[in-house]
């Protein structure tokens, strides 16, 4: 007997989880510091309603020059997704970021552990 969700439509396909979400923004990183925008801890939220990525993040201080630059980045990395067929990104500086919100990973990158 066939599967059955292998006879449903493409456009009908569940959108990509969080995990799928945080490797894509994983390959951006900033090129300042040379560490992921995730684990830096720039983003804030990360989700997809039908079909469109939705994504909050900041910059480390609110006069960083690349911010344009990687919203650029975040928008190509997500739109190779399955599923995302547009992306908004929204720059936040509140709350502001801090160190704090790096991982452990990036703490060891940048020699801070």
């Amino acid at each position: 007997m066939a599967d059955p969700e292998s006879a449903l439509p493409r456009s009908l396909s569940l959108p990509p989880d969080l995990d799928t979400l945080a490797g894509r923004l994983r390959l951006v990183v900033d090129p300042e510091l040379g560490v992921n925008i995730v684990d830096l801890g720039l983003v804030y939220r990360a989700e997809v309603v039908d079909g469109v990525a939705h994504v909050l993040m900041t910059t480390t201080t609110p006069a960083c020059p690349i911010g344009s630059f990687l919203s650029d980045q975040v928008r190509w990395a997500l739109l190779g997704v399955d599923g995302i067929h547009d992306v908004e990104v929204e720059l936040t500086h509140e709350p502001r970021w801090s160190p704090e919100r790096m991982s452990d990973e990036a703490k060891v990158q940048m020699g801070w552990a």
